[in-house]
């Protein structure tokens, strides 16, 4: 008799014997080629396989742009299906664009040519815009040695081979959210990524998805709870943030890094600069976004 857990654990292996195999075949294609299919795809499809987050792109639509009309917010939604079709390509090849330098920009190098032989303990935070793995490329080619956060995945198999192939993007790891990573479970990440900062070290996150136990901040002019660790961590450990954007240009598997730092205040009121921290964060995001809004994870939940 076959039990529950090697029914489960079936079902993983085989999720994972897909997943390579469609990587193997994205990876053998050329670049350009492996991404334009994807992308013709996921425009046309997606809406259909996944029309409630479809729906949700567009409703986040018409909460940012209510000038915009129906038919300007769909084609954002589309073209905002269609990056993350190429997306979904690069990240299989995530592990190569460490060797292709000439793909990306960093556009504000002065910036961080002057502090990056003495960082200190750092926080970086992106958003879901272009191709948002990359935005830690500047820490990674500086020699900083980042970790990140990231959402575990509860396939094993699965989740061993993401973490794997950002081995080298985060050379001391991931801190997984939801399952076991690098650096424990998700009861530990915490204190365990607060711990990573205090020693010096230089973390990863992303910090525009709604967090039902989040702060609210405004964000394209109505309140979205937002998670605050980032902030926080850096208010309490001294540290740096850089905020990041990693943004495509044109339809290629080229971008452009932008780096920008945000003071954090440090007053006797903690909480205070913390909001007022999360305040500026938001309000640089928003910017980001407005000037190419097609690449924005539209279809994650934003607000409530």
């Amino acid at each position: 008799m076959i039990t529950q857990d090697r029914l489960r654990d079936l079902r993983y292996r085989l999720e994972y014997g897909i997943l390579r195999f469609v990587a193997g075949i994205f990876r053998a294609l050329p670049l350009g080629l492996a991404t334009g299919v994807s992308a013709w795809f996921w425009r046309r499809l997606a809406p259909i396989i996944n029309p409630k987050r479809h729906n949700r792109a567009l409703a986040n639509l018409a909460i940012a742009f209510p000038e915009k009309s129906e038919e300007e917010r769909q084609e954002i939604a589309l073209a905002h299906w269609e990056n993350l079709g190429r997306v979904m390509v690069e990240t299989m090849r995530i592990d190569r664009f460490l060797k292709e330098p000439e793909r990306i920009d960093i556009v504000s190098q002065n910036i961080f040519t002057r502090y990056k032989d003495k960082l200190g303990p750092a926080v970086g935070v992106s958003l879901h815009m272009g191709n948002w793995e990359l935005a830690i490329l500047p820490f990674t080619w500086a020699g900083a040695n980042p970790a990140a956060v990231y959402r575990s995945v509860t396939n094993p198999y699965v989740d061993n081979y993401i973490r794997t192939q950002r081995k080298d993007l985060y050379p001391a790891g991931l801190f997984g959210r939801g399952n076991v990573g690098d650096h424990g479970d998700d009861q530990r990440t915490a204190r365990a990524i607060m711990d990573f900062v205090r020693r010096g070290g230089r973390l990863g996150l992303v910090c525009d998805l709604y967090d039902r136990t989040g702060m609210p901040v405004p964000f394209f002019g109505r309140d979205a709870k937002t998670q605050a660790i980032g902030a926080m961590i850096a208010r309490r450990v001294g540290a740096r943030i850089w905020l990041s954007r990693c943004k495509r240009i044109g339809k290629e598997s080229r971008f452009q890094i932008e780096l920008k730092e945000l003071r954090v205040p440090r007053t006797s009121n903690q909480a205070e600069d913390i909001r007022w921290t999360m305040d500026h964060m938001q309000q640089q995001f928003e910017a980001w976004i407005r000037e190419a809004p097609e690449q924005w994870m539209w279809s994650n939940r934003r607000w409530s």
